[in-house]
C-alpha cells in the first residue's frame, strides 16, 4: 500500500482531476487487458513455485488510487505489462526475474536456451535460464524464469569506451555461440539486452523503467564507464543447434533484421555467416550512424558486412581483430563523448568542453579520494 504521507506533491490530483481520474478507472481505462487476466489467472500456480506477481495481478485486485486524490501515473498498480507473452515477478529472495511463456511448438527455443544456460564460461553472453517447469494453465507450454533485463541502449551510451565494452561483449558472446554450433539467427538491437542493476543499485520499475521501484521518482542511472554492466543475446526462438560436423546450412528469410543478403526460404545459406553480417549491421547502425568517435569501428563492420558470406570473418577471428583495433586506440579515448551525429556543430564544441571539464573534475575527486 502507499504511505499517502510522504509522496511528493507532483504525486496528487487536483480536485477536478482526482473526479476525472475516478470516472476514467470506473470506465475501465486501468482495467486488466485480457492477456494480463491470463497472468492473473496463472498467480497461484506461480506463487507456490516461489514467484510473486506485482498488486495488480493479485486475485480481486482494486485500483489503490480509487477513493484518494493520488494520480493513478504515480500508483505501482496502474502500470500494465508491455509484452503479452512475458511478466515480470519477484522471487523469493526478493530477486525480480522475467516469466515467459513458450507455446509446445517452440520447444526447441527453451532446450537451447537450457542447452547454453548450463555452460558457465566468461565469454558465455546468452540470457541465463534461472527455471523452467511446465504453465499452470496449460501443461503444453512452458514457463521460462530468466533475469529481468533492460535495453542494451537504455540509458544512451555516452562514452567511447562504453561501445568498446558493448562492441567486445558482444564478438565474444557470438563466438561463444558458434563455438558450441548454435546460430542465433534473429540478432537485432530488440535482442539484445543488459543486466541494469549496477547503474541502478536503488532498483528500477520493470515496466516504467525510468522510475524507482514504486514507480514514484525518476531512478538516475549512474555511469557505465565507472560501474560495467554485462550484455546478452535474448530470445532463441528461430535459433538452431547443429550436432559438431554437421552442414551449418538454414533457409528462411524470417528475422528482425531484413538486410541480411542471402536471406531465403527456399535457397540454404550458411547460418554463422548472417549472424555475422546481422551483428556488424547493429553495430553499424546502433553507433557508427549515430555517434561521432566511432568511426574506428568501421575496420571492423566493413568485413562482417560484405555482401559475399564467404568473405566475412569467423566470430573468433573477429574477436582477435577487434583486440588489435583496440590496442591501437588511446586510453584516453575511451572516456570521449560520443556525440550524436544529429547534434548541430556548435553544441557538439560546447558539450565537448563541458565532458571535458566534468572528466576532468571526476578524476581529480578519484585522486582525492
Amino acid at each position: 500500500m502507499l504511505d499517502r504521507r510522504n509522496l511528493p506533491s507532483y504525486a496528487y490530483s487536483s480536485p477536478e482531476d482526482t473526479l476525472r481520474q475516478a470516472e476514467q478507472t470506473r470506465n475501465g481505462l486501468y482495467a486488466l487487458l485480457p492477456a494480463e487476466k491470463t497472468w492473473r489467472d496463472r498467480q497461484p500456480g506461480l506463487q507456490q513455485r516461489g514467484y510473486a506477481l506485482r498488486r495488480r495481478y493479485q486475485p480481486n485486485w482494486q485500483p489503490s488510487w480509487m477513493g484518494t486524490n493520488i494520480n493513478p501515473f504515480y500508483c505501482e498498480d496502474s502500470v500494465s505489462i508491455t509484452h503479452i507473452d512475458i511478466i515480470d515477478a519477484t522471487r523469493a529472495d526478493g530477486t525480480v526475474v522475467a516469466i515467459k511463456y513458450i507455446e509446445f511448438d517452440d520447444a526447441h527455443e527453451v532446450e537451447i536456451a537450457q542447452f547454453l544456460s548450463s555452460i558457465i564460461h566468461p565469454d558465455n553472453h546468452c540470457v541465463p535460464v534461472l527455471d523452467a517447469f511446465p504453465d499452470p494453465l496449460d501443461p503444453g507450454r512452458t514457463l521460462l524464469v530468466m533475469p529481468w533485463l533492460r535495453p542494451f541502449d537504455d540509458p544512451e551510451f555516452v562514452a567511447v569506451g562504453e561501445v568498446i565494452e558493448f562492441v567486445e561483449q558482444m564478438l565474444k558472446g557470438l563466438a561463444f555461440l558458434h563455438a558450441n554450433f548454435v546460430v542465433h539467427r534473429d540478432i537485432a538491437p530488440q535482442n539484445v539486452m543488459m543486466d541494469g542493476s549496477p547503474l541502478y543499485p536503488g532498483g528500477f520499475h520493470p515496466i516504467r523503467r525510468r522510475f524507482s521501484p514504486d514507480a514514484i521518482y525518476e531512478a538516475k542511472p549512474l555511469s557505465r564507464m565507472d560501474h560495467p554492466v554485462r550484455y546478452f543475446y535474448i530470445d532463441f526462438g528461430l535459433s538452431e543447434r547443429f550436432s559438431p560436423g554437421a552442414s551449418s546450412l538454414v533457409v528462411g528469410d524470417v528475422g528482425r533484421d531484413a538486410e541480411v543478403p542471402e536471406l531465403s526460404s527456399t535457397v540454404p545459406y550458411d547460418g554463422y555467416k548472417a549472424d555475422i553480417y546481422a551483428l556488424g549491421n547493429l553495430f553499424y547502425k546502433e553507433f557508427v550512424q549515430k555517434y561521432h568517435n566511432v568511426d574506428f569501428l568501421l575496420e571492423l563492420i566493413e568485413p562482417m558486412k560484405q555482401v559475399e558470406p564467404k568473405a566475412r570473418p569467423s566470430a573468433s577471428e573477429l574477436v582477435r581483430r577487434f583486440g588489435q583495433i583496440c590496442d591501437r586506440q588511446q586510453p584516453s579515448s575511451h572516456r570521449w563523448r560520443l556525440g550524436p551525429r544529429s547534434e548541430p556543430a556548435y553544441e557538439r564544441i560546447f558539450n565537448d568542453t563541458v565532458a571535458v571539464a566534468w572528466e576532468g573534475l571526476s578524476q581529480l575527486k578519484r585522486l582525492v579520494r
